[in-house]
């Protein structure tokens, strides 16, 4: 197939070229900040905000990774003057209505307040972007998909989840152990979410269907460094130092707070229907933190 990708140079896109570019045409769109020659794919610098010679061509299904503000999706479907056989947007699972005891599937309203900051203008945008997608590829007759990963974790993750806290027990020796943290959440594999896209590329099943990615393990941050202490070399675990505090106490001390910390931060999603519809299946917890550990010990020791 041939797919023009936007984004495509960071984590999950990233992964996403590298696995698709060995069955597929593999083309991407973005600004040129990190180079893309190392894949063997095919680098266009642009913006969906202005014109490029990638808009000419015809493409089996454009992938977007990158699309936040209202507008972005329509702004690159005017663009893209060829042929489009299916739009692939990720979303979230944070466009649900916050509601800590119901476990969302895919039909759950959308959370239409607002919230202040940069995650509130960020669950905004992939709402009013998901009603875009619908009302902009039914305009035009464009077969569509969006979905919607929850905590994605794996090598190539430099934001400040997993790997803040692998490079604090191999460099500082020490993690925190949160003694009031009761919030519970989901992550997903890097290569189950790009193997989520792969799987929807022409399948007429999931046309104008949205599905929730999610691995099926329940996690809290006790069981989270848990299991990040398992996956750990035994060498790395001596000397280590576990050090209580209140999450009230880590944000004072700038030490991270990376997950939904409280219950009422608590956001569970059902995966049911991509399993059903896609035959998603996902890689146990246990494992995936292995291989993440194991890609990032080689970058933070050196």
């Amino acid at each position: 197939m041939k797919l023009l990708v936007i984004g495509g140079s960071y984590f999950y896109g990233r992964v996403f070229v590298m696995e698709a570019a060995k069955a597929h045409e593999v083309t991407v769109w973005n600004r040129g900040t990190y180079s893309m020659a190392d894949f063997s794919v095919r680098q266009i610098t642009g913006d969906r905000h202005g014109k490029t010679a990638a808009c000419e061509e015809d493409w089996d299904a454009v992938i977007d990774f990158c699309a936040y503000a209202p507008g972005d999706v329509r702004n690159t479907i005017e663009n893209l003057t060829g042929k489009i056989g299916q739009y692939v947007l990720i979303s979230t699972v944070d466009v649900y209505e916050r509601d800590p005891a119901v476990v969302k599937t895919e039909d759950t309203p959308f959370e239409e307040r607002t919230f202040a900051g940069e995650t509130g203008a960020y669950i905004a945008g992939k709402v009013a972007l998901e009603r875009e997608i619908a009302a902009v590829c039914g305009e035009r007759e464009i077969p569509y998909t969006v979905l919607r990963p929850a905590i994605l974790y794996g090598p190539y993750n430099y934001a400040p989840r997993e790997s803040v806290y692998i490079q604090m027990l191999l460099q500082n020796h020490a993690l925190p152990r949160f003694t009031d943290a009761d919030g519970r959440f989901q992550m997903i594999y890097v290569k189950d979410a790009v193997q989520a896209i792969l799987n929807c590329l022409g399948n007429e099943e999931t046309y104008g269907q949205a599905y929730n990615l999610c691995q099926d393990e329940i996690i809290t941050y006790e069981s989270f460094f848990e299991t990040l202490k398992q996956a750990a070399q035994p060498e790395d675990l001596e000397g280590l130092a576990e050090v209580p505090l209140s999450v009230e106490q880590a944000v004072a001390q700038g030490v991270p707070v990376a997950f939904p910390a409280t219950a009422s931060e608590t956001h569970l999603c059902d995966n049911a229907k991509g399993k059903a519809e896609m035959g998603l299946i996902y890689t146990d917890f246990e494992e995936g933190m292995r291989r993440t550990y194991r890609a990032f010990r080689g970058v933070f020791v050196q």
